[in-house]
């Protein structure tokens, strides 16, 4: 059982808010895979990663956030939140396979 978070830097050169985030996180999952685990995603029940109060990251394929160039970024609450309700997620999934 397992799945993918990552934190990016702004993807500045190419001016985009999420630029590389759901290849890095396909690249995390690919190599899950390879070792057969079971991949647990971000789906949208989180309703957080809907928000338009702020810039949110995340997606389907994991919890994101955007760290900023120089790392100046930290995440915001609603994405901790995201990240924790991913492992959540993912914990409660393996117990349902362990139990079955």
């Amino acid at each position: 059982m397992g799945g993918a978070f990552t934190s990016t830097a702004t993807a500045t050169a190419t001016a985009t808010q999420h630029g590389g985030q759901e290849v890095t996180l396909f690249s995390i999952i690919t190599n899950l895979m390879h070792f057969g685990m079971t991949i647990v995603g971000l789906p949208y029940s989180y309703q957080g990663q809907m928000s338009l109060d702020e810039i949110v990251g995340g997606s389907p394929y994991g919890a994101t956030t955007i760290a900023g160039g120089q790392g100046q970024r930290q995440p915001s609450a609603t994405k901790l939140d995201g990240a924790r309700f991913q492992g959540k997620l993912i914990a409660e999934t393996a117990n349902k396979l362990f139990d079955a």
